[in-house]
């Protein structure tokens, strides 16, 4: 599994709950969270193989400012 993180401009829990869906309507996605609390308003998304530019380029064409900050493969266990 990855993990990979970006950072945002999605500020609010609405912007969220329309964002979610289709970031996990990606076949290779197969969850993701976002941390408003934080001041990057993080994304984390888990996926089996996923190309980042696909996440950022949804959320712009959303409206949405993203960039990826980080990515690591946790091991199988």
């Amino acid at each position: 599994m990855h993990i990979i993180i970006f950072k945002t401009s999605v500020i609010t829990q609405g912007q969220v709950a329309r964002l979610q869906p289709l970031i996990t309507s990606l076949p290779v996605v197969s969850q993701c969270n976002f941390d408003l609390e934080d001041c990057d308003n993080i994304l984390r998304v888990v996926s089996t193989d996923l190309q980042p530019q696909l996440v950022c380029g949804l959320l712009q064409t959303e409206g949405f400012s993203c960039e990826t900050m980080e990515s690591f493969v946790v091991p199988q266990l």
